[in-house]
């Protein structure tokens, strides 16, 4: 009998037995190694749902995981055993969006782990084969469970388009922040100026390279004589997390904003982003970026495992996803191991 972590609405996470369903024409089945615990997933916790995506039915969450192939699959290459990574993203691949190259805004996406999608806090999971992606030797489930946030982080630092030795001000150091410092670091940003509530997570951003760590949007006011900086990037859950990126940057500056703010809904005066000129971009999920995130982890570049605070089995998922809505302190990221620690 399998068993599944299942979110029926808001601060109701419970464990209970799965049904695993029959596989469909071009799927593989693999045995779930690990599962990340995502921002998303916590507001689809805290909030029953993120938008129009809400839970109608019970469903079981989980994007960022990898697995090992349960049988061969000789058109992949793969031996059964393997270790693989999932691309959660099953794009229709004609839409307008698709066809010009942003398959993480097609509207017709089935996303593995958003309602009404079953995602991979579970033992085994049914993925498309077209979304397996292959790892090297030597990588480990947590490396390949990371590759899903660290995407997203260099999505944002595509859009924010870094200057070479440019001061950044980055609001919100939780797992994709302290991906997108780092990943800055890599695309020759100056100096970054990083900004968190919690006392842990700061002194994680200046382990992983932030010039300056403070708790606050005041502090990077302060550091920039009231200046700011020209490009700002935003990961918090916060709904002031807009308001404080426009403090932060400076006039004719630009902002990414990466957050998902809890509630859905940002507080944010106008006046202050109209009068700075501002030019703003929303990310959302990623592109193509796989083989740059696999390069960054085999090379070093980036450390992954640095944000991972906590791993856990299934029978403890839930009790994790009250410790991440509560800010727990030293919580920063949990990985699942739906099989075995």
């Amino acid at each position: 009998m399998h068993h599944a972590l299942y979110l029926h609405g808001p601060y109701d996470a419970r464990l209970a037995p799965y049904s695993l369903r029959e596989g469909r024409p071009g799927e593989t089945l693999l045995d779930v190694a690990a599962v990340g615990l995502c921002g998303s997933d916590l507001h689809y916790y805290k909030d029953g749902g993120i938008g129009a995506a809400t839970i109608a039915a019970p469903f079981v969450p989980g994007h960022e995981f990898c697995g090992r192939l349960t049988c061969d699959e000789p058109e992949l290459g793969l031996a059964q055993g393997a270790l693989v990574a999932v691309d959660p993203n099953k794009a229709c691949g004609h839409c307008e969006f698709c066809e010009r190259g942003h398959p993480n805004l097609c509207p017709n996406v089935e996303f593995i782990g958003a309602p009404p999608f079953d995602g991979a806090m579970t033992e085994q999971i049914w993925v498309p084969k077209s979304q397996v992606v292959p790892l090297p030797d030597g990588f480990s489930p947590l490396d390949g469970v990371m590759l899903e946030p660290l995407g997203v982080a260099i999505h944002a630092v595509d859009l924010a388009k870094p200057r070479l030795c440019e001061r950044v001000a980055l609001i919100g150091c939780g797992p994709i922040g302290l991906l997108i410092l780092q990943v800055l670091k890599v695309a020759g940003a100056g100096e970054v100026l990083a900004v968190d509530p919690q006392g842990h997570r700061q002194d994680l951003a200046r382990e992983l390279g932030a010039a300056a760590v403070g708790a606050s949007v005041e502090d990077v006011r302060a550091w920039t004589r009231g200046e700011g900086c020209p490009l700002v990037i935003e990961a918090t859950n916060a709904p002031e997390g807009f308001r404080d990126a426009v403090r932060a940057a400076k006039i004719g500056g630009r902002a990414v904003l990466v957050g998902i703010p809890d509630g859905d809904v940002y507080t944010l005066p106008a006046a202050e982003a109209r009068r700075r000129g501002l030019k703003i971009k929303f990310a959302r999920r990623m592109g193509e970026v796989y083989p740059r995130a696999i390069a960054l982890v085999a090379q070093g570049k980036v450390d992954v495992a640095a944000l991972v605070s906590h791993r856990v089995g299934l029978d403890e998922a839930a009790a994790a996803f009250g410790r991440h809505a509560q800010n727990t302190p030293g919580v920063v990221k949990t990985l699942i191991y739906p099989n075995a620690l």
